[in-house]
């Protein structure tokens, strides 16, 4: 009806995957009307952005955009560069699959769209605990793009800035999966490998893949993924 107050807005970063459909239910659970974003930017898994539409779809987003960019032009990563192969065991240091500021331009395309919505938070999916040793998925790496948000935004400077949450930063795999299914998530939705064929089937051998087995087998519930092997 005229005149009553909107519910709050969140811009949510949805790859797809099963932290970002997680997170998203979250959002949704919190009593935000929800914006997913996804990025085309030349990721070899492209199958994952099916998955996005689909976990969108069926968690209730209000929209679903896909922006398209170039981390291909960068390089540097497996997961934008062929020649690169993707890791199928674990190695020391970043991985190969770190794709060079990968969140942060995620993170700023977003903060464009909240701004846009009018929108009161953004969510991101990084997790600090069961990852692969990304240095944009760390606490610290949270909190410094909060300031900047509250610093590069009209949001901030009419003194109500945008709230940067990040509800998985400190859960395990098994408790992330737990707390979605707790909230209804469908995770046989969902696309977490590296090297997905293009009908999302998974390879079982990469660092994703890997993370992925070992939470739902933690969390000790089947995992619904199609695996190739």
């Amino acid at each position: 009806m005229a005149g009553e107050p909107r519910p709050p807005r969140a811009v949510v970063l949805l790859s797809g995957g099963l932290d970002s459909a997680t997170v998203l239910a979250e959002a949704v659970a919190e009593g935000y009307e929800c914006h997913a974003v996804s990025f085309r930017y030349g990721q070899r898994h492209e199958a994952e952005l099916a998955a996005a539409e689909r976990v969108a779809a069926a968690l209730g987003a209000a929209s679903h955009r896909v922006i398209g960019i170039d981390l291909a032009a960068v390089g540097g990563s497996a997961l934008t560069d062929a020649a690169i192969p993707v890791p199928e065991a674990p190695s020391e240091g970043i991985p190969a699959t770190y794709v060079p500021a990968r969140n942060t331009v995620f993170l700023a395309l977003g903060m464009g769209v909240a701004e846009v919505l009018d929108a009161e938070a953004m969510f991101i999916g990084v997790n600090a605990v069961d990852y692969s040793g990304y240095p944009d998925c760390r606490p610290a790496f949270i909190a410094a793009f909060q300031a900047v948000a509250a610093l590069a935004t009209r949001r901030a400077v009419e003194g109500e800035p945008l709230a940067l949450r990040a509800p998985l930063l400190e859960l395990s795999k098994a408790d992330i999966i737990r707390r979605g299914m707790a909230l209804g998530v469908d995770y046989a939705l969902t696309v977490s490998c590296y090297q997905a064929d293009p009908a999302g089937a998974a390879c079982g051998r990469c660092d994703a893949c890997r993370l992925r087995r070992a939470g739902f087998e933690a969390a000790g519930v089947p995992d619904p993924a199609r695996y190739r092997d």
